[in-house]
């Protein structure tokens, strides 16, 4: 049975989805929802902070809460991957024409704002493992930034690992400059000659960091998804590792899996 404080929070979810309540409006005072809803203003206050944990609404001190103005939703489907495959090796012209990030927001390459960086670093015993290479080997690790013009924080946090002596035989690869690249890591991994033959992806949630929550422009109670991504060359070797941080309060995940046939 849900809980006092459930039930307004979902009355008003109502109202805001229903553009009763409009993105920006002001909401009534906690005193007048306790005296609307018949209830103390503790469980009101229990109510907000649930709607803010999802997004839906932000408290601007001094004034009151306020109806959040809709950030643009992303969908992450594991069919991503072969999207992605596919279009490894076509031309630049139609590989630049969109990306991974226009694919699960439906927004256009010019709505974009995107930031990468690289450096040089060395394997700690967890990455070192996982790649199948001896601690301390020369890494390049790459952050990704990628935002809705409109909008003021990135749709994630990421940061991706390559083994540098995998890469070597194009420099091009070790510098940022080249960013965003046409077809990003399954094209780039295609230029040294190395095809992926499968990609795992394991999934965790938490509470941000203050720095997490801080880039990621969330509200208070709002959690993150972690995601570690794991490619694999078509010989099962380990080829690339990337750290990804999506806030809880605008990711969707869908995984689709195939079932063979009796």
């Amino acid at each position: 049975m849900a809980n006092a404080y459930e039930k307004i929070a979902d009355d008003l979810r109502q109202s805001i989805r229903a553009g009763q309540l409009a993105p920006g409006e002001r909401l009534p005072s906690e005193t007048a929802l306790a005296e609307k809803y018949g209830r103390s203003v503790p469980t009101i206050r229990d109510a907000l902070r649930l709607l803010r944990s999802e997004g839906l609404i932000e408290k601007q001190h001094g004034r009151g809460n306020f109806v959040r103005k809709t950030r643009t939703a992303v969908l992450r489907t594991n069919l991503r991957h072969q999207w992605e495959k596919n279009r490894a090796r076509e031309p630049e012209e139609r590989r630049a024409a969109t990306g991974a990030t226009e694919h699960d927001t439906g927004l256009q390459v010019n709505d974009l704002v995107f930031h990468a960086s690289y450096r040089e670093t060395k394997a700690s015993k967890e990455i070192a493992e996982a790649f199948g290479v001896p601690e301390d080997s020369a890494l390049i690790e790459r952050t990704y930034r990628t935002r809705y013009a409109a909008e003021r924080a990135p749709f994630a946090l990421v940061t991706s690992y390559l083994v540098r002596d995998m890469v070597t035989d194009n420099p091009d690869l070790l510098d940022a400059a080249n960013e965003p690249w046409p077809g990003g890591t399954q094209n780039q991994l295609f230029t040294v000659g190395i095809e992926l033959g499968r990609i795992e992806e394991r999934v965790t949630a938490r509470p941000p960091t203050p720095e997490e929550a801080e880039e990621l422009d969330l509200e208070p109670g709002t959690a993150v998804i972690l995601l570690r991504k794991t490619s694999y060359d078509t010989d099962g070797r380990v080829v690339e590792l990337s750290d990804i941080t999506l806030p809880g309060d605008r990711t969707e995940m869908t995984f689709t899996t195939p079932l063979e046939r009796w």
